[in-house]
């Protein structure tokens, strides 16, 4: 506890210095708070450029954390979540020291010089590596390094947002993947901390301030519900076209990778000068087409130039997060959503700020695929409870329709580029290829089921496993194991009982199932040992054992062994 305090207070102090560091660097860089929302104004520190100096800024910016991030923290290049994500899932949860410095220093620069990305991705790596840097400096084991880790990573989203469950929420379905009641606590608390840290230096208000949300009829919902698919398709889209663009840029740079932020700077500028409005994050932009101040066609170029000057961004190694563009594009795609349903159907599409709000979400749940957090962050940031029944709607029917269009959210994509699978246990991949035809022992004499468990008790003491396979006129009918008849046998209320009453289905095998699924077989099995199918289903071919898996595990090792002999 003491510690998820600790991480919380460094993680409210770490999100108000990155966003000084961004307020900071916009106006040197620009000479606006937020230029997106200034138009084709000029700089004011170099008035003879006009407009013009949008070329430059992100040049500048690009000659700085270029060689910042070459030099002392390359994993701050990109968007943060992913190595995140790695760190935790396969590293133990140890991130280095300096990468919430550099990764703080490089976004605030790529953010002011023009970049058009978001501050959750910078913030998530400040946090967590903070939460790393102080479980190692107290040695604390890897489970909790793991914690702590996606500690600072919820209060670095809480404070910088003024988000306290969006945080607690982002890093347990994305970080830590996994809701124990032990790490669900301390993330609370290291969330509420930062939160308070944060409120203290911005203040207690919605991050974003939209038009009021209202439902004015239910036939709206099947509005939503269409809504939602199109908002997760365009979360794929924009998954794919990011790391297109990423992968052009690298086919194109030859030169040295501390020079590439500030030469593709020159793309960037040229995209600025045709649209100013995606300079930076863009919120004021954002809330601008919320509020219904744009046309449909504008709104759809709105879309599309974010989908290209964030993936530009990224692409040309500049460093900030997905999260914020996201929610851009779904507004965009909400208000033009809305505005063109609001044409068709004047007295019953509603508002076009309601399509908005629920794009914002829906695009970032097909992006993230992440519903949980999708939900919770969109009512923290608006303040509306009154979105949340039509913002579920659609943000289920976005993840759906992101899971079936891609096997990847943004996020995993990176890291499976790299042959990292998260979802794949780390000895999986030295099981690979065996199936358990391979390893399979031969079917143990197996208890026929109308056998009265007091006669069969003999028979499953003295079997190996503590388990046997039972079967009725040669046809399977699942296991039976000593305990439970040990268990069935001494209430006393069961003397006629047979061996079918004990009988239960384990998840079925067939030998040509990989080895890695029948070890998770095995370990939720309630014996030692499971029965191998045919592929039917229906009778016996062989007996598979923890001890046959772990065969199969020495082979691999024997044999580079010996090829290292």
């Amino acid at each position: 506890m003491v510690l998820a305090l600790a991480v919380g207070c460094g993680a409210g102090a770490g999100a108000i210095a990155f966003r000084w560091l961004i307020g900071t660097f916009t106006r040197a860089l620009s000479g606006h708070t937020d230029y997106s929302a200034a138009g084709r104004a000029a700089n004011p520190h170099v008035p003879w450029l006009g407009h013009w100096f949008v070329l430059l800024a992100p040049v500048l910016a690009g000659l700085v954390y270029g060689p910042l991030v070459q030099r002392f923290a390359g994993e701050a290049r990109g968007h943060g979540v992913p190595e995140v994500m790695y760190a935790v899932a396969r590293r133990g949860g140890r991130i280095a020291p300096q990468v919430a410095v550099v990764k703080s220093l490089a976004s605030a620069l790529c953010m002011g010089g023009g970049g058009s990305v978001g501050r959750e991705g910078p913030i998530v790596q400040i946090g967590s590596a903070l939460g790393s840097t102080l479980g190692r400096a107290v040695r604390v084991a890897e489970d909790r390094m793991r914690v702590l880790v996606a500690c600072g990573a919820a209060g670095g989203i809480a404070a910088t947002f003024n988000a306290p469950l969006a945080g607690v929420f982002f890093a347990m379905e994305l970080i830590l993947r996994d809701f124990t009641a032990e790490s669900f606590g301390m993330v609370v608390l290291a969330s509420v901390t930062a939160s308070v840290i944060g409120r203290a230096a911005f203040g207690d208000e919605p991050f974003l301030h939209l038009p009021a949300f209202t439902v004015t009829h239910l036939s709206q919902y099947l509005l939503f519900a269409l809504l939602g698919v199109l908002a997760g398709a365009v979360g794929v889209a924009f998954t794919r076209v990011l790391y297109r663009v990423e992968d052009a840029c690298d086919w194109a740079w030859r030169g040295p990778e501390w020079a590439r932020p500030a030469v593709g700077g020159l793309l960037l500028g040229g995209l600025l000068l045709l649209l100013p409005e995606m300079y930076g994050v863009g919120y004021p932009v954002l809330e601008r087409a919320v509020g219904g101040k744009y046309a449909i066609g504008f709104l759809v170029v709105l879309l599309l130039g974010k989908m290209l000057a964030t993936s530009l961004t990224i692409g040309i190694g500049g460093s900030g997060g997905v999260f914020a563009p996201s929610l851009f594009m779904g507004a965009m795609l909400g208000a033009a959503y809305g505005a063109a349903a609001h044409h068709l159907l004047p007295g019953g599409a509603g508002p076009v700020g309601a399509y908005g709000l629920i794009g914002m979400g829906a695009a970032f749940a097909g992006a993230a695929r992440a519903p949980i957090t999708a939900v919770v962050i969109m009512f923290e940031l608006t303040g509306e409870y009154t979105i949340i029944l039509p913002l579920m709607t659609a943000i289920v029917l976005a993840t759906l329709t992101s899971r079936a269009l891609s096997a990847d959210t943004i996020y995993t994509l990176k890291l499976r580029r790299r042959g990292i699978d998260l979802d794949q246990a780390p000895g999986d991949t030295v099981l690979a290829g065996i199936t358990v035809g391979a390893v399979m022992e031969a079917v143990p004499p197996p208890l026929d089921g109308a056998t009265p468990l007091a006669g069969a008790a003999e028979a499953l003491a003295r079997s190996p496993h503590g388990v046997l396979p039972v079967t009725a006129d040669g046809a399977y009918l699942g296991t039976a194991t000593a305990r439970t008849a040990a268990e069935t046998l001494a209430d006393g209320a069961h003397a006629d009982a047979t061996v079918r009453s004990i009988t239960h289905l384990p998840a079925p095998v067939t030998a040509a199932t990989d080895l890695s699924t029948a070890l998770d077989a095995l370990v939720g099995s309630e014996g030692a040992g499971l029965p191998v199918l045919d592929d039917d289903r229906a009778h016996l071919t062989g007996w598979i054992t923890h001890q046959a898996v772990l065969h199969a595990l020495r082979g691999p090792s024997r044999s580079a062994a010996a090829a290292a002999g």
